[in-house]
């Protein structure tokens, strides 16, 4: 167990301990039902509203305009559907490489004749093409969502947010972020960047499975998605993930506090490794804008195709090294990753996502690259 090298932190992180402490007492004693008005449920309502309390001021929001959902799926589907069912968007602008639930979200409304996908168009570094994202919006006077996320989860890239945010308020777009790889990972600071909807879940930054939040902004009103007994100020029904909540906002916490030692390092990580991959593996490539706006965390590669590295997965994995081809969260068989093949990437190349986080060591880094060599 202890040799394994893990280098797939962008699909889940470790539970930090200190956030597994801070949620115990909500799995052993401190079980109450948040809606039971006898103390024994108050203790356990006030654990949720102080934990939103923490989160809107780590993302420098209100605290009525935070909701916690079961993780980014939920929260994207949410903002994407509401934003056309209520606020009446009829067109939907996203990018080719965003994450499946806010593309199969949006696919699904485009087939109900809800809304109408405009695609964005992508530069060669795999950024977004802003002047297109201009053009689009300038097209046409109808209600628009703008759906883009914040840093692409398996090449890294970093959206220029301050500029879409501008070109949304300049056109009277709604502007939704999925911003699952960025919450916990950088400062976020929701007054200077306005934006309607975010989301964002507590795997990603050392916190549990199966907790997520989603930011609407305050001068916006959307319909619940979830109807029963109006929890969540009647946003979400259903008996609130107690432990799940206390655990996002401490991990929250906890990654921001430690975000400027924790990112520099990591930072240096993801660095040295695309060197040692530069140095020692000929012909390798890396996907998207690795070294320049980029997630620190992510480091995306396309090695030459091979009778060997065709089953390099399978062997990393047989050397205790845990690596993703593109994306890990479309559960299953490795079909390909729809980000690479966006790129236009060369068909004959074999995609691989590296994501550090701060538990990783150079050690592993030579070892993993070492490996490859062998493999390769």
């Amino acid at each position: 167990m202890h040799d394994r090298i893990y280098f797939d932190n962008a699909a889940t992180t470790a539970l930090a301990p200190e956030v597994l402490e801070a949620m115990m007492p909500y799995l052993t004693e401190k079980f109450g039902n948040p809606s039971s008005v006898y103390s024994y449920g108050r203790e356990s309502r006030n654990a949720i509203e102080t934990a939103r309390k923490q989160v809107a001021q780590a993302l420098n929001a209100h605290a009525g305009e935070i909701f916690f959902t079961s993780g980014g799926t939920e929260s994207n589907n949410t903002a994407i559907t509401g934003a056309v069912r209520d606020l009446g968007c009829k067109r939907i602008i996203s990018s080719p490489i965003e994450h499946n639930a806010v593309l199969n979200t949006i696919a699904y409304l485009q087939m109900r004749g809800e809304a109408q996908f405009f695609p964005v168009k992508l530069l060669s570094d795999g950024h977004i093409d802003l002047e297109h994202l201009e053009q689009l919006l300038a097209a046409d006077a109808g209600k628009t969502l703008v759906t883009l996320m914040h840093a692409n989860n398996e090449i890294g890239n970093l959206l220029d947010i301050e500029t879409v945010s501008r070109m949304c308020r300049q056109y009277g777009a709604v502007f939704h972020s999925d911003m699952v790889q960025t919450v916990g990972h950088y400062p976020i600071d929701l007054q200077r960047t306005p934006v309607h909807f975010i989301s964002g879940s507590a795997h990603k930054f050392h916190g549990p499975k199966g907790a997520g939040l989603l930011y609407i902004n305050e001068k916006i009103h959307v319909e619940p998605f979830l109807h029963g007994g109006g929890q969540e100020r009647k946003m979400r029904s259903g008996t609130e993930n107690l432990y799940g909540i206390v655990g996002l906002a401490g991990a929250l916490k906890l990654a921001l506090d430690g975000y400027e030692k924790d990112s520099a390092y990591i930072r240096s990580l993801k660095k040295y490794m695309a060197e040692q991959l530069k140095n020692f593996i000929p012909g390798i490539e890396f996907n998207g804008d690795y070294s320049g706006r980029s997630l620190y965390t992510v480091l995306n590669v396309s090695l030459p195709k091979s009778e060997k590295s065709e089953m390099l997965l399978y062997n990393l994995d047989m050397n205790q090294i845990c690596v993703s081809a593109g994306s890990a969260c479309s559960s299953g068989a490795v079909r390909g990753s729809h980000v690479i093949r966006a790129l236009n990437r060369d068909p004959d190349t074999v995609a691989l996502r590296f994501s550090f986080c701060k538990h990783n060591t150079r050690e592993e880094v030579d070892t993993v690259v070492e490996k490859l060599r062998e493999l390769v």
